[in-house]
């Protein structure tokens, strides 16, 4: 049987998958008319990090349910969930801060982090890699 926390971990990367197919056609339809080409770049950027990280949490979720359930695991997919929020989430405010007239200065430290929970997902699971001690 699945771990509850797998299920739920691959549920929220749906969730951010929805999303992801929101913002992107919002920018490529809606948003392209209205902000210059950096600010759709910024866009453009938090929706392929979010995917990647999405696709990537979703792996970890398959992995877990063939019953490798490691604590570094759920490192990783927590880490991914974290920095698709920061990174994405703080790019797609500041892209569209020429239309919302939202102060950047307030959320770009926001950004970094989200990139180094990306990494920390990455180190989790290389450990895991190394490792390989399974909790039931």
């Amino acid at each position: 049987m699945k771990n509850q926390f797998f299920n739920r971990l691959m549920m929220a990367a749906a969730i951010l998958g929805v999303l992801g197919v929101i913002t992107g056609a919002f920018g490529a339809h809606f948003l392209k008319s209205r902000l210059d080409a950096n600010d759709l770049e910024t866009i453009k950027t938090g929706v392929l990090y979010l995917f990647i990280h999405v696709l990537a949490t979703l792996i970890i979720s398959g992995i877990a349910g063939t019953g490798t359930h490691t604590t570094w695991l759920k490192t990783a997919g927590i880490s991914f969930l974290l920095g698709v929020l920061l990174f994405s989430g703080s790019l797609f405010i500041i892209g569209t801060a020429s239309l919302t007239g939202f102060s950047v200065s307030t959320i770009g430290f926001l950004t970094p982090i989200g990139g180094l929970f990306f990494i920390a997902g990455w180190i989790a699971i290389l450990v895991n890699g190394i490792v390989r001690r399974p909790i039931h």
